[in-house]
């Protein structure tokens, strides 16, 4: 996303270097699928029902923080429904005649992943109505009295949507969805679980102790935690005799700046204006941003969520403000 850091270890947004290795990491079929125990078992009914009725799943629409899954079930449910999927963004359809020839190119029972599907322009989105309710579409040619209208008839397919702010999703876009499914953050039981499995597709030896640490250091999200774990093992090849325990661990992610709650420099940072410059809030995003010169998409997108799970921030009508709980976390 636009102003987001991707310099951030701690951001969930995706990097290049993610894009790459996760392909090989990423789990394929639900039953690989670890955490989020209770949006699978809904998931399985209901890709059963839909392949026991030979029909296209219902629309579904993921919402959550970034990095906690939402691509990776958008391809494990075509997998699962022996679909093709088409994946594109909010941002990249900037208008309707970007969609004519994706939906068209749609085969029956299809899927199209739209990711930040919030971002989508209106005049798209309103396009794309009659094509999920209905599976057609008009497009007008020309304007005036020239103006032509083409009539496209499609074949079944699915719309799956992710977004990270499933508030600024309108009113009728949410009510064409007939599953909601929101991601929650991952236990650091669940995260041990996927860096141990991400050890053996990449090869990397660790301990049940390194892969905690790494684990309670990933701020609940896989896509953190697979990339803590690339970082610990060059440490442990460079530093070490190439196994990565607890104390190799715990020195590879303290050397880049994560400490053992998994905050990083832009945590403690925004922690420490609240507290030193305005006294602890409230204090309104806009302001915060500008004093950190960060984006305001930036801080609430990576930098809150994880911040307001840990019950350190809270979110007031007034603005944001630090918790009784701000003593019991080290902020440099």
């Amino acid at each position: 996303m636009e102003g987001f850091d991707i310099s951030r270890l701690v951001s969930g947004n995706e990097m290049e270097e993610d894009r790459i290795i996760n392909l090989s990491l990423r789990p394929n079929l639900l039953d690989e699928f670890i955490g989020q125990e209770q949006l699978k078992e809904n998931l399985r009914v209901g890709i059963c029902a839909a392949r026991q009725r030979g029909e296209p799943i219902e629309h579904i629409l993921l919402s959550g923080p970034p990095g906690l899954g939402k691509t990776t079930l958008a391809h494990i449910i075509a997998n699962e429904m022996g679909s093709h999927m088409v994946a594109t963004s909010g941002p990249a359809l900037e208008r309707p005649g970007d969609l004519i020839g994706i939906l068209t190119n749609l085969e029956e029972g299809d899927i199209l992943f739209i990711d930040e599907i919030h971002r989508m322009p209106r005049v798209v989105e309103e396009f794309l109505y009659p094509a999920i309710e209905s599976f057609k579409i008009d497009f007008v040619i020309d304007k005036g009295p020239y103006a032509k209208t083409i009539k496209f008839n499609l074949k079944p397919f699915t719309l799956i949507g992710a977004t990270t702010r499933s508030g600024l999703l309108s009113g009728p876009m949410r009510s064409r969805f007939g599953f909601f499914y929101h991601l929650e953050f991952y236990s650091p039981e669940d995260l041990v679980e996927i860096i141990s499995r991400s050890a053996r597709l990449l090869d990397v030896e660790i301990t049940t102790e390194g892969a905690m640490t790494i684990a309670r250091r990933s701020r609940g999200t896989p896509r953190i935690a697979n990339r803590l774990l690339r970082r610990a093992r060059d440490y442990a090849q460079v530093k070490g005799n190439g196994v990565i325990d607890g104390d190799v661990a715990g020195r590879a992610l303290e050397r880049l700046g994560i400490d053992e709650y998994g905050l990083d420099d832009l945590d403690r940072r925004f922690l420490a204006v609240i507290r030193d410059v305005y006294n602890g809030g409230p204090v309104g995003i806009e302001s915060i941003a500008a004093t950190l010169n960060e984006e305001v998409d930036t801080l609430v997108d990576v930098v809150e969520p994880f911040l307001l799970k840990l019950g350190i921030l809270r979110r007031t009508p007034r603005g944001r403000q630090i918790s009784e709980f701000f003593d019991k976390f080290y902020v440099r």
